[in-house]
C-alpha cells in the first residue's frame, strides 16, 4: 500500500525546504514511510526521491548510496531510543525498576518506529564497515544499560561480577518480546492468556524485577 507521501507534500513546499537545507530530513522521512508501507526491498534512492517529490539526483547531495541513507535512519533510530531510555531510567525510583522500564520502553519504541528498529537490528543492510557512525550510535544504549546493571550491583539487587551477562539477558529479553510482537504470534498468544502485548510485557518485567530483588 502506498503511503502517498509525495502527494501529501506540495511541490512548492518541497522546493522551499530543499532550498533551506531540509532535504536530508525529508528524504529520511520519506524512506521511513516507504519501509513501513512496502518493506526494505522497495527502497532505492530514485524511489525515495520520487516519494519526497524531488529530482532523482537530489538524494546524492546527502547520501552517497542506498546504504548511507539506511545508516542515517539507523542512527536516527538509536538517538530516538536513547533519549527514551534515559528518560525511563531517570524517572524510575530504583535501579532494578529502571531495568524493567527500559525493557518496556524498548518494546514501545519498536511498535511506534518499526522501520527504524528493522534497520537498527539488521546492520548488514547499512554496511557497518562503511558507516561506523551507525554502530557507534547503537553502543550508547548498551552503555546506558550496563551503567544501570552496575547500579543494581552496587545496591545489591544484581549479582556481583561482570555485568555483561545480565546486560545480555535484559537486552535479549527486550528484543525477544519485540520480535514475537512484530514478526510472530505474540498477539494471538496474549488473546488466549486474556491480556495484551503491553500487559504481558509489564508482567514479564515485573517478574524480572522481583527475581533480581529476591522476592519472586
Amino acid at each position: 500500500m502506498s503511503t502517498g507521501y509525495a502527494g501529501n507534500v506540495p511541490a512548492i513546499e518541497t522546493r522551499a525546504s530543499y532550498h533551506h537545507g531540509a532535504l536530508r530530513e525529508e528524504l529520511i522521512a520519506a524512506c521511513v514511510a516507504l519501509i513501513e508501507a512496502e518493506g526494505i526491498g522497495a527502497v532505492s534512492l530514485r524511489r525515495v526521491a520520487r516519494e519526497a517529490g524531488v529530482s532523482p539526483g537530489a538524494p546524492y547531495h546527502h547520501f552517497a548510496d542506498r546504504s548511507a541513507l539506511l545508516a542515517a535512519i539507523s542512527v536516527q533510530g538509536h538517538e530516538l531510543l536513547l533519549r527514551r531510555l534515559r528518560q525511563a531510567r531517570q524517572e524510575a525510583p530504583t535501579a532494578v525498576r529502571a531495568l524493567g522500564a527500559m525493557v518496556e520502553t524498548y518494546v514501545r519504541f519498536a511498535r511506534e518506529h518499526p522501520a527504524h528498529l528493522h534497520l537498527m537490528l539488521r546492520s548488514e543492510l547499512w554496511q557497518p564497515e562503511h558507516h561506523p557512525e551507525a554502530h557507534t550510535a547503537g553502543e550508547a544504549a548498551i552503555r546506558l544499560l550496563t551503567e544501570t546493571v552496575e547500579e543494581c550491583q552496587r545496591d545489591g539487587t544484581a549479582p556481583p561480577g561482570d555485568p555483561g551477562t545480565l546486560v545480555g539477558m535484559v537486552w535479549a529479553l527486550a528484543i525477544g518480546i519485540v520480535t514475537l510482537w512484530l514478526d510472530g504470534p505474540l498477539e494471538g498468544r496474549c488473546v488466549s492468556l486474556g491480556t495484551t502485548p503491553e500487559g504481558l510485557t509489564a508482567q514479564i518485567t515485573a517478574l524480572l524485577e522481583n527475581l533480581l530483588a529476591g522476592t519472586a
